[in-house]
């Protein structure tokens, strides 16, 4: 063998930290498939021989630029905006834009990465990518929040396009901001195309794209625990998060006859053993999205107990659902998980779960469905709505629910096929990274070195 002479696993990620200096978050997320793929392929030379992990490790490119505003007082302020364009090969760039002081380089880059992976698994045609900013919309009028938007689209639209790359919302950037985004676009390029998704639906956006996330992370562990043998109706759910990905998780929890008796923000996780049922989720989803409250008002309005600083991983539940954001649970809390008795694990946010700890819950045989593949419900309605804005439409959402569902379950069966071991246990984890692999690096071979 010449250039393409096969590394081992330690040896890869030694030249991808030398390469990517102090990105930890997306050394992890790369470790996390290669650590999949490098068996998957070790009796596989043509994708050795394309040097593929290598290729898809590698940003296709990285945009980063100043955004300057004006906030209310009239100050100038300055702050950093960036897209990460991952891969390609299968679609446009599809990914979210994150407003967020914690936003870097190295969590867009993981975040762009797992984005690949997580859009092949939908089966739809959408590449991977990711973007955002360290701007804090919390706190900021409306007004700072609209100057801020159009001075980071002003820049950003020489970058995308409906069929080139199409952003959404994420962490800090939800119907507001999108709407602030999509009309700097419309004014900078006088064109109406769908180059944003997560849209209001007056202006092209898509029956339950808020719902799709939080849903689709219930359907996989659903759909886990029936592969187990097992329902979710009557099983207790521990929730982190209280944005959209939370509260529609334990919307759709209650649908299926389980109880939710936790959430959180960034200041401290209720515990309400008597459940969050519909009326109290109308509660938190007002208090949550109109007042921009906190948490432990909900505590103080329903006798809930409140816990400053703390996540919700030592009560004791059946499953788990962390919705909140990368890292929430740590070795630590997994093995407080696993001795409480936890069954199954599905994530809503990208990447809740330390390295260590996701060994530690297939090693113990908890049912684990990794965000690539539980939070894939999102970004799939929102390969429905390109698909509706390019023909000028809009399905009913009795349609897009069955067509969710439908994805959800497809996902479900992909993790399933490359996942299952001699023991009959499913290591959704290897599962989802090979089954997304596969139809990204095929594509990628299709094409030649490029």
């Amino acid at each position: 063998m010449a250039v393409s002479d096969h590394v081992g696993l330690d040896q890869f990620m030694e030249g991808l930290k030398r390469r990517n200096p102090g990105e930890t978050e997306f050394h992890q997320a790369v470790y996390e498939v290669a650590a999949n793929v490098f068996d998957y392929i070790a009796d596989k030379e043509i994708y050795h021989e394309a040097q593929i992990l290598r290729r898809i490790a590698e940003p296709d490119r990285i945009v980063s630029f100043r955004v300057c505003w004006q906030d209310d007082s009239g100050n100038i302020r300055v702050n950093r905006g960036y897209r990460v364009q991952n891969n390609n090969s299968i679609g446009p760039y599809k990914g979210g834009l994150r407003f967020h002081p914690t936003v870097n380089q190295s969590i867009l880059k993981f975040l762009a990465f797992e984005q690949t992976f997580k859009n092949s698994l939908t089966g739809l045609p959408m590449g991977g990518g990711k973007g955002g900013s360290d701007f804090n919309p919390r706190g900021k009028s409306d007004n700072e929040v609209m100057r801020f938007c159009q001075s980071f689209m002003t820049e950003l639209h020489r970058h995308v396009g409906e069929d080139i790359d199409v952003p959404a919302g994420d962490i800090g950037v939800g119907a507001r901001e999108i709407g602030y985004l999509f009309g700097q676009w419309k004014r900078l390029t006088n064109r109406f195309t769908g180059v944003l998704t997560g849209k209001g639906r007056e202006f092209g956006g898509s029956p339950i794209r808020t719902e799709a996330t939080g849903y689709g992370t219930v359907y996989m562990l659903q759909d886990m625990l029936r592969q187990a043998g097992q329902e979710l109706e009557g099983k207790t759910c521990l929730v982190s998060g209280s944005g959209n990905v939370a509260t529609y998780a334990i919307e759709q929890v209650n649908m299926q006859g389980g109880k939710v008796i936790t959430f959180s923000d960034s200041s401290g996780f209720v515990h309400d053993p008597h459940g969050v049922d519909a009326e109290r989720l109308a509660y938190l989803i007002d208090l949550k999205t109109n007042r921009r409250g906190r948490v432990e008002d909900y505590a103080t309005e329903f006798g809930a107990e409140f816990h400053a600083g703390q996540r919700p991983w030592g009560v004791v539940a059946d499953v788990a659902l962390p919705c909140a954001t990368q890292n929430e649970i740590s070795q630590a809390e997994a093995r407080t998980l696993i001795a409480n008795g936890i069954q199954a694990v599905s994530e809503g946010a990208n990447m809740p779960t330390e390295q260590e700890g996701i060994h530690d819950f297939i090693e113990a045989k908890v049912l684990f469905g990794p965000s690539k593949a539980a939070n894939a419900g999102g970004v799939a309605i929102s390969g429905l709505e390109m698909s509706q804005n390019s023909a000028r439409i809009t399905w009913k959402e009795e349609e897009l629910q069955t067509l969710l569902r439908g994805i959800m379950g497809d996902i479900h069966e992909r993790c399933v096929e490359y996942g299952r071991t001699d023991d009959g246990y499913i290591d959704y984890v290897k599962g989802a990274n090979i089954a997304g692999f596969i139809k990204v690096a095929d594509a990628m071979i299709a094409y030649g070195v490029v």
